[in-house]
Order: C-alpha cells, then sequence, then structure tokens
C-alpha cells in the first residue's frame, strides 16, 4: 500500500472549508434577499400586464396629422394643465411621453394620484384625463418609492442573484466533482 501524499489532506480540507463558506454563503444570502427578489418578481409581473389589469389607461385614437405637424410641447402641456387645473398643474410635470405612431402625447403631473393627460398631438385636443394607477407599481419595483438611494437595493439584489446562482452550482457540482 502506498502513504497518501501530504499535500492532498490539506488541498480537501481547503475545498471543504470552501464549499462550507459556500454553503453559509447561499443560505444567509438567499434568506436576505428573498423579499426583494419576491417583490420585484411580483412587481415586474404585474407591470407586464399593467393594461390588462386596468392600472394604465389604453386611449384608442387614429393620428389627425403626421409628426412634422405637430403642437409645440410648451403649447401642448398647457393643454394638459388646463385640463386638469391650477391645483394639479401647479405640482408640475413629471414627464411626457411622445408616440408620434399614435398621434398622442400622455402629460403625467406630479401630483399624489399622478394624473395623466392624453391629448392629440396635432391639436392639442384633450383625449384622456385619469389617474396612472402603475406608477406606484413602477416605483416599488425600481426601489425608487423609498428614496434614490433605495433603487440601489435592486441593483445589489441583481448581485445577489449572480451570487446565489454561483454558489447554487458550486453546491450543486461539488458533491459530483468528489466521487
Amino acid at each position: 500500500m502506498r502513504e497518501p501524499r501530504p499535500a492532498e489532506p490539506a488541498r480537501k480540507s481547503g475545498v471543504r472549508t470552501f464549499s462550507r463558506w459556500m454553503f453559509y454563503t447561499h443560505l444567509w444570502l438567499g434568506l436576505l434577499t428573498a423579499g426583494v427578489v419576491v417583490l420585484v418578481s411580483v412587481t415586474g409581473i404585474l407591470l407586464n400586464h399593467k393594461r390588462s389589469f386596468g392600472l394604465m389607461p389604453d386611449v384608442p385614437h387614429v393620428p389627425t396629422g403626421t409628426f412634422e405637424g405637430a403642437l409645440p410641447l410648451a403649447e401642448l402641456a398647457r393643454h394638459a394643465a388646463e385640463a386638469v387645473g391650477l391645483e394639479v398643474a401647479a405640482t408640475g410635470i413629471d414627464r411626457m411621453d411622445v408616440r408620434p405612431g399614435d398621434g398622442v402625447i400622455k402629460v403625467r403631473f406630479n401630483d399624489r394620484t399622478v394624473r395623466e393627460v392624453t391629448l392629440d398631438i396635432n391639436n392639442g385636443r384633450v383625449l384622456d384625463v385619469g389617474e396612472r394607477n402603475d406608477v406606484f407599481l413602477e416605483k416599488l419595483h425600481s426601489g425608487e418609492i423609498f428614496g434614490a438611494n433605495w433603487v440601489l437595493l435592486t441593483d445589489v439584489a441583481a448581485l445577489a442573484l449572480l451570487v446565489l446562482l454561483a454558489s447554487g452550482y458550486w453546491l450543486w457540482l461539488y458533491p459530483r466533482a468528489r466521487q
């Protein structure tokens, strides 16, 4: 019988220590990030189907002209402000979503209920005034609802998923490699 080489037990011990470290990293990182991952997953599914759930208004419209004939943004913003009233208009415009193919612009305000006015880009006619119920989900999904620094939370969750993937593969492969 040959005696085992002294370097081999030390190597196996190092691999076992690494595997044990990988197991506990995988376990605790998985537990800590599970809530964030579930939140991002559920809100992502809801956002993918926001029209079906009635969270976003769907305003059917046939364009009344070309994009080149559209009114200036400032004029369209004025029409939108008139449609929601002074109190909402005073909160300011959050964003303007121009959709040239549909011939519309959606003007979203910063008010508490997040009102949106949909206008015809060529004549400024108000097509719809309503609440955007998906904005809360968007901000929750991105982490923005908790403040600008919390947006990094979704980035940390994404990195944690990569570590979980790598450690999961290691935990799956290590017992097979030992055989």
